[in-house]
């Protein structure tokens, strides 16, 4: 039997890499736009479900007018409108309604595909102790996912943390962003570690499992 040629098994070895993280780069693709499309749509719809119950925004009818001219604004794709009306909301307006303003000109700098700006804005929300708890994990969650491609990715997974222990309701998310975090950042061990524990995780969505599972043998060659 011949020798192996070190030259050869290296040149092999990188190409072995580069289809491995091309791969990564279709599946973010595919699956990418639904995910961040779901999230515009979470702040607009379930945040602002949310914030209606844990806020009672019908105290005051101004604000609740300015909201639903702010969302009308946005359904019919005038951000810079939406946003004036927002901007008033979240100085003047009750807590409440301050804190879904903050939300959606998040969301709106996420749809205008700044998603430096939109995870510096929801990362605030998610630091801001005056707001509801499940709020500021959903603001925490949506950070990490507008973050992936310009965030600090170590600082992002350190505080995704907190949500992934215990039986927090977003700990399955959170655990998959940590692991595309992880990805992005070149940690490629803490990534197949992550994805490999939500593939096997019985309690995960199917879908996040779906994902984890082909992450888990791309990573693994």
């Amino acid at each position: 039997m011949a020798d192996r040629d070190p030259e050869q098994d290296n040149l092999f070895k990188e190409i072995d890499e580069d289809l491995r993280q091309q791969k990564y780069a279709d599946l973010w693709k595919k699956y990418g736009k639904f995910v961040i499309g779901a999230a515009v749509a979470l702040v607009v719809g379930v945040a602002s479900i949310k914030g209606w119950q844990a806020y009672d925004l019908n105290r005051k009818s101004e604000d609740s007018k300015l909201l639903a001219s702010a969302l009308k604004s946005i359904a019919r794709d005038k951000p810079d409108t939406a946003s004036g009306i927002l901007a008033k909301l979240a100085q003047d307006g009750s807590s409440g309604y301050a804190v879904l303003a903050r939300f959606n000109q998040a969301a709106i700098l996420a749809k205008k595909g700044d998603g430096k700006a939109a995870s510096g804005a929801y990362l605030a929300l998610s630091d801001d102790s005056s707001i509801d708890e499940i709020m500021r994990d959903m603001a925490l969650i949506m950070a990490a996912l507008h973050g992936i491609e310009s965030g600090d990715a170590v600082a992002l997974s350190q505080k995704l943390t907190r949500l992934i222990n215990g039986t927090n309701a977003w700990r399955h998310s959170a655990k998959e962003l940590s692991a595309l975090l992880a990805q992005k950042s070149g940690d490629k061990a803490k990534a197949q570690k992550l994805y490999k524990e939500l593939s096997d995780d019985a309690t995960a969505p199917s879908g996040i499992r779906t994902r984890a599972a082909e992450m888990t043998a791309i990573l693994g060659g």
